[in-house]
């Protein structure tokens, strides 16, 4: 591994620990704050609509400008937010500062961009990976302390601590090498995105299978804290068990071709909402969030499938309206979410596990079974 990949790999390990720290206690603290079930999901899908709004300009920008800049804009826009939810006394103002938080999703394409760049001899499904995997060992570890800190103090401590590590992560950034602009001989050889059939069929399958597979997450804290009687600290290991799922699933997934890694990720989601939706116990739902790392593994493969089908110079504008794509998903699916949540808060599950395996079969009519590669 090259000195660019270790720096951010140590980058997102970092940031991993301060947003692990928080990231399951998000609907919690919504809630202790002052806002109902459907605030709640309007919430998580007014913070997906923040992270789909600056995915395509950055990934066109990163073609451009290059990576680093946008890196480093978004690390610093991070560790904003992150003190702007620690002080934030009103749910007003923590909103604020979560959507704030929320735009900083746009640091994926050049992200994703800037690692493929650096990847070396590796494959882009395992780099994709690899990184993914630095970041959520340490969410692992985040979790954990997140769930000691919230049962011996308030949770708004939580957001505190994790704005401190935030900014370690930020100094690190600063660390990178910067990377020359993608240039092509010839640009715009290849057809335009917007011509790219099978790019464009699998945005579809893309946004279908990230909504089916996001659709029983944001309330299952709540759920678990509310409907099973579990505690902030187990909720805080079961954060652990995801972080360490999302690494571990992530890291084998990564050494498939990318195609059988996805439709594998999403069989592997499948079976956590079926946990989540029989479970009695602890020990169903760790095993449940340890297999919820299939979401996390299927999002960055995503990006290994759209490579095969673009030109180097489309890289950065792909990847973007990929995670645009996909975060429309997450504007859309806690909206259904919270609906369902309110009928019957067990309903969520049965509902998602359905969608699930209807994109299984969607993926594998429209990508498993077709030839994908069709750029050098």
């Amino acid at each position: 591994m090259n000195f660019s990949l270790a720096i951010l790999g140590a980058a997102l390990f970092t940031w991993g620990i301060g947003e692990g720290m928080f990231l399951y206690f998000q609907p919690i603290y919504l809630q202790q704050l002052g806002a109902s079930t459907l605030m709640v999901g309007g919430t998580f899908s007014l913070f997906g609509a923040a992270m789909m709004a600056a995915h395509i300009p950055a990934g066109y920008l990163a073609d451009r400008i290059g990576r680093k800049p946008l890196l480093m804009l978004a690390w610093g826009l991070g560790l904003t937010a992150a003190w702007v939810m620690a002080w934030a006394r009103t749910l007003t103002a923590f909103v604020a500062g979560w959507l704030l938080y929320g735009l900083t999703a746009f640091v994926a394409a050049p992200m994703n961009s800037y690692a493929t760049a650096a990847r070396g001899r590796m494959t882009p499904a395992r780099v994709m990976t690899l990184i993914s995997a630095a970041y959520n060992l340490g969410a692992a570890g985040g979790a954990l302390v997140g769930g000691w800190i919230g049962d011996h103090w308030p949770l708004r401590a939580v957001y505190l601590a994790a704005a401190t590590i935030f900014t370690f992560s930020t100094i690190l950034v600063c660390f990178l090498h910067p990377q020359p602009r993608q240039v092509h001989d010839q640009p715009f050889s290849a057809a335009p995105l917007s011509q790219n059939r099978r790019y464009l069929v699998f945005l579809m399958v893309t946004f279908v299978t990230i909504f089916a597979m996001y659709l029983p997450q944001p309330l299952t804290p709540r759920f678990l804290e509310s409907e099973r009687g579990l505690s902030i600290g187990a909720i805080g290991f079961l954060g652990f068990c995801g972080s360490l799922g999302n690494a571990l699933i992530s890291l084998g997934l990564g050494r498939l071709e990318a195609a059988w890694g996805f439709a594998l990720a999403q069989v592997a989601v499948a079976l956590a909402t079926t946990l989540f939706w029989q479970g009695r116990d602890i020990v169903w739902f760790a095993c449940a969030y340890l297999l919820l790392g299939g979401f996390r593994a299927a999002r960055s493969l995503v990006f290994a499938l759209i490579r095969d089908w673009i030109v180097p110079a489309q890289m950065g504008l792909a990847y973007g309206i990929g995670e645009a794509v996909s975060s429309l998903a997450l504007v859309l699916a806690p909206l259904l979410a919270g609906y369902l949540y309110l009928r019957r808060p067990v309903l969520v599950y049965p509902v998602a596990l359905t969608l699930i395996l209807s994109g299984i079969l969607i993926f594998s009519a429209f990508v498993l079974r077709r030839e994908h590669r069709v750029v050098a």
